[in-house]
């Protein structure tokens, strides 16, 4: 069994249950949900890697999978939403990256793509079938092109060193970030210490200006 754990959030039962057999053992089922405020609980009782989100759902204020995204991205940095959904609509796509998901895909997905893009957001990539990446370029072209620019400074940067320098410069105290990301305090002064040398910063104020520049928060 793969140790990549995955909650599945959609408010079809049938679904749930065609795409758990996809997955097969590629991936630990971990917590299912058909409604915003179930998967709320579930998410945060879980704990997952990964969150495949459906974008419409019931309940919660009405804002689908959005919500739940927007919702738990501050308080559970460690886990990546995937939407996949049956819409295509431009709409739905850039609502639900807005919310923090790292990647959209639709339910027209083959099972060996499906357990790839899961993978792939659960290394930090961002994941999108072919026809709605031209969405979010629409969307986010001006954001998009901030970011390249700062590609190698991020590359100086070890994954976890990017984890934490995105925490710090959103506000989080070194043990909010230890918490977050189970790691010890200890452990977090360090990659600070490495992300400011690495940057050539001399403090977190000047960490979250480099960051809010380069679109990075």
């Amino acid at each position: 069994m793969s140790e990549l754990r995955v909650v599945l959030v959609d408010d079809h039962a049938l679904f749930r249950s065609g795409a758990r057999a996809e997955l097969g053992d590629a991936v630990e089922i971990v917590g299912e949900a058909a409604s915003v405020d179930e998967a709320l609980a579930v998410i945060r009782a879980a704990r997952p890697d990964v969150v495949l989100l459906d974008v419409h759902l019931p309940g919660g204020a009405g804002g689908g999978g959005a919500e739940v995204a927007a919702t738990l991205g501050r308080e559970l940095p460690q886990a990546r939403f995937l939407a996949l959904s049956v819409s295509d609509a431009a709409e739905d796509v850039v609502a639900v990256i807005r919310a923090g998901a790292r990647g959209y895909v639709t339910k027209s997905i083959t099972a060996a793509d499906l357990v790839e893009a899961v993978e792939r957001v659960a290394e930090g990539d961002a994941v999108f079938s072919p026809r709605l990446a031209g969405f979010v370029l629409d969307a986010f072209g001006a954001a998009l092109g901030d970011v390249a620019a700062a590609d190698d400074e991020l590359d100086s940067l070890t994954a976890r060193e990017q984890e934490v320098m995105r925490l710090i410069a959103r506000g989080y105290t070194y043990r909010e970030v230890a918490s977050a990301l189970f790691i010890s305090i200890k452990t977090v002064e360090t990659h600070v210490s490495a992300v400011l040398r690495k940057l050539q910063l001399s403090n977190r104020s000047e960490l979250t200006r480099w960051a809010a520049r380069r679109n990075l928060l």
